[in-house]
């Protein structure tokens, strides 16, 4: 019997030695409201505590969540907005009074009711770009790419490259046809020995070979 073909331990924090600076998030001990996958990693010199702080607004009583699919790069400054951050706008100051307390509980009708959007949603293999932003309820598909900097405050399609403030289209990295062949493919699914064995495929982009083996079962 051949032996078992692993890649790097998905429950360490740091999996790679000497290089405490990228950290597999999902062995941090993240929020409840926060659900990460299997070898996503942040990777940033202030150390893993960083991520965390990078989740901004992120209030438990407003009930959205963030979550983050599994083989996701995230790069030094990556920062999440989520719903906690937004104010009304439906009044004549924008200002969130309540929040302090004191006199200024329940003075107005519907005084806790912020605008919310949504969970945050990115997909599995995604690659999101020195300091790049999320807003809050956006969802980046599998395999999207956001570029260095951008503002992303729309929804990405699978397999999409965006970039700018707010973040626009570059291209497409496969053809819609292709991109729905490698999410029905969903090889981040597979077991570690079976990635580890095909790694030349999924590390390559020949999509009908990949399938082929997919198909094989």
């Amino acid at each position: 019997m051949g032996a078992t073909m692993n890649g790097p331990d998905p429950d360490k924090l740091h999996p790679m030695p000497g290089h405490e600076r990228v950290t597999f998030i999902r062995n941090l001990d993240l929020p409840e409201n926060v659900e990460v996958g299997a070898y996503t990693y942040y990777d940033d010199p202030a150390g893993p505590q960083a991520f965390l702080d990078a989740i901004l607004y992120h209030f438990p009583f407003i009930g959205d969540r963030l979550v983050i699919g599994k083989f996701c790069a995230i790069a030094a400054g990556t920062r999440f907005l989520m719903n906690g951050g937004n104010h009304r706008l439906d009044g004549l100051s924008t200002y969130p009074f309540p929040i302090f307390g004191g006199d200024w509980i329940g003075r107005f009708e519907g005084e806790l009711s912020f605008p919310n959007r949504g969970d945050t949603i990115i997909g599995n293999d995604v690659w999101l770009g020195y300091r790049s932003t999320v807003m809050p309820g956006v969802t980046i598909g599998d395999g999207a790419v956001v570029a260095a900097h951008a503002v992303v405050s729309a929804d990405v399609p699978p397999y999409t490259i965006v970039a700018g403030n707010p973040a626009r289209a570059v291209r497409r990295r496969f053809s819609e046809e292709d991109a729905a062949r490698l999410q029905r493919i969903a090889w981040w699914d597979w077991p570690v020995e079976r990635i580890t064995a095909h790694l030349p495929l999924i590390g390559g982009g020949d999509v009908g070979a990949l399938e082929a083996v997919a198909r094989k079962g």
